[in-house]
């Protein structure tokens, strides 16, 4: 696995490649073990999270009149901003009588009851206990102790992520019906690429697994496809430094510095029978080449298109997450 690349001249980021006929891929089903893709998965899953849960991206809460609110681990949760943009989180039944606080308003960054305007400025209130909230710049995280279970830490686990300025980055968010392991579980198994999503990857080779070294990642060689014969190779490696978290590095090829971040926060309480899973995936984008600035400037156009990516592969990892599930839970996973 190597590092980000130095670039000395330049090259151009696009390649052309055949593209073979879907039936006429190499199989990739005796390398994709069940048992290596379970210990990968077991590992991740012994890793402290600190009972942090991330519930959103950092735009979706910068209003300033209107609070945000989600259910985690079955757990009713609303956050809003003060004035100066600081972030609060806290139980979302209002501790009057209930009512739905993130259907309520933010005045002068005081969050405000719609039903008896009951009012709370993020410190502890009539029963109401705020919970610790950060915002990473990307994605905001919530600490749930009771959910949790874990020894807390002061602050979540947040991938390394190439520079701020320097990178355009974008937020999708979607749900299914299975539990976060299944959406982790989809993520560690690369040699499913080129066959299952065949409108996005050509030519999937896993060059490394766990197995192979000593960092616990899988590394990947592959190329994008953009339109026709035209691609673009990278090599990624995919990591699970927590629970519900699966980062994706580009290591080298165009883009190298970037990452996805996939993110499997459980909506509905442990051991529902009918389990809710929000994936919240975090496209970090970065390149060294001079062009593109211009990325950066068109940023607001690019993150709709970028979210819209994300949500086509997603379509058809919920399937593969929440068709675990259900062999899971009737006890018919071969894995």
């Amino acid at each position: 696995m190597s590092g980000r690349r130095r670039r000395t001249d330049w090259t151009p980021p696009l390649r052309l490649r055949r593209v073979p006929r879907w039936e006429g891929q190499t199989p990739t089903w005796r390398r994709a073990a069940p048992a290596v893709i379970a210990g990968a998965l077991k590992r991740a899953q012994a890793r402290p999270s600190g009972n942090w849960y991330v519930v959103g991206s950092s735009r979706a809460t910068l209003g300033r009149d209107r609070p945000y609110g989600r259910t985690v681990a079955g757990v009713e949760i609303v956050l809003w901003r003060s004035q100066d943009g600081t972030l609060h989180a806290g139980p979302g039944e209002c501790p009057h009588l209930g009512a739905p606080l993130r259907d309520s308003r933010v005045m002068c960054g005081t969050l405000r009851c719609h039903w008896h305007g009951l009012a709370l400025d993020g410190t502890p209130f009539a029963g109401w206990v705020p919970y610790p909230v950060h915002d990473d710049g990307v994605l905001v995280w919530v600490r749930l102790d009771s959910a949790g279970g874990e020894q807390p830490l002061e602050r979540p686990v947040v991938p390394v992520r190439p520079e701020g300025r320097g990178a355009v980055e974008a937020v999708f968010t979607t749900a299914g019906r299975c539990e976060p392991e299944d959406v982790v579980a989809n993520r560690l198994d690369p040699w499913h690429g080129s066959w299952f999503h065949p409108y996005a990857f050509v030519g999937l080779e896993v060059s490394g697994t766990p197995e192979d070294g000593a960092d616990d990642a899988f590394a990947v060689d592959v190329s994008f496809k953009v339109a026709g014969r035209l691609m673009v190779p990278v090599r990624a490696v995919f990591t699970a430094p927590g629970p519900r978290t699966v980062v994706m590095h580009i290591t080298d090829g165009e883009g190298a510095g970037s990452v996805v971040e996939t993110h499997a926060t459980p909506l509905t309480a442990p051991g529902a029978t009918e389990p809710r899973t929000a994936v919240v995936e975090a496209v970090v984008a970065s390149s060294d080449r001079r062009g593109f600035a211009l990325a950066r400037a068109a940023a607001p156009a690019l993150r709709p298109l970028m979210r819209r990516t994300a949500g086509r592969l997603w379509r058809d990892d919920l399937a593969y997450a929440e068709r675990r599930w259900t062999l899971r839970s009737t006890g018919r996973f071969p894995g």
